[in-house]
């Protein structure tokens, strides 16, 4: 069993503290499948974004198909959900404890990324979770105390995916940054086994939904991001991962 000092400080009755974090965790989940990519796409283009490029249900896939002013709709649904799930969580610590204040935010991300990249609304497809997953980082790093100052934490993500998506222009080398960083620094800042197990949740999501990117990285065969959009082509697939077509047809997409 984890022993958490931020559950042993807040001194909660276990059957309160369930109650709590069932609420936050059905909450959160739900408002991550409210995926930006895919409502855009379907109920605005009328074209689903996964049935194009990489099939992905994400920012860079939408760009590359679609481009447009839409795209900030994209940015700002998957931001904002990500945000009002933390704020949620932290409303609901704030009436039970402080102490819990951190855990709560780590608890609402986990659970929003499981719904952005798992949503049940559209077949358990999603995102890979980078713009809510970025988005959490930032609402850990305001008003955290740990070891370290808390926004170290966005720091650390946000600048080494923008310098590496800069040098390089593989959006997935910086997504892979974040994913990675983000345990390692959530660990340096607050030294809580839960909420290293919470950040592990969070960044191995993230580094699992880009696992085809990084077998793409070390083959050389990435595409690299450009401002230019075009119709995004099917991104190559890493070896026994179906092509979208595939997965349309096993989830009964039209």
């Amino acid at each position: 069993m984890l022993n958490s000092q931020m559950l042993e400080a807040a001194g909660v009755s276990p059957g309160w503290l369930a109650v709590a974090a069932a609420g936050v965790a059905v909450v959160s989940y739900f408002l991550g499948c409210f995926n930006g990519a895919v409502v855009v796409s379907r109920y605005i283009l009328r074209d689903d974004i996964r049935d194009h490029g990489s099939g992905n249900a994400g920012l860079t896939n939408f760009y590359r198909t679609f481009g447009g002013p839409l795209t900030l709709a994209v940015i700002l649904s998957d931001a904002v959900k990500a945000v009002l799930a933390v704020l949620f969580a932290m409303f609901i610590a704030g009436h039970i404890s402080p102490e819990l204040v951190t855990l709560s935010k780590y608890w609402a991300g986990a659970f929003c990324m499981i719904g952005h990249m798992f949503p049940c609304t559209f077949q358990f497809r999603g995102g890979k979770g980078v713009l809510s997953g970025s988005a959490v980082a930032i609402m850990i790093g305001i008003g955290g105390d740990g070891v370290w100052p808390s926004w170290i934490i966005p720091l650390t993500v946000w600048l080494g995916f923008i310098v590496l998506v800069t040098a390089t222009r593989y959006v997935s080398l910086g997504s892979c940054w974040g994913g990675a960083s983000f345990i390692v620094v959530s660990w340096l800042v607050y030294r809580d086994p839960l909420i290293l197990l919470l950040a592990a949740v969070m960044g191995g999501l993230l580094l699992w939904g880009h696992r085809g990117n990084m077998v793409r990285l070390v083959k050389g065969t990435e595409r690299r991001f450009s401002f230019r959009r075009k119709e995004a082509a099917p991104e190559p697939k890493a070896e026994g991962e179906p092509a979208p077509e595939a997965e349309s047809e096993k989830n009964g997409e039209q």
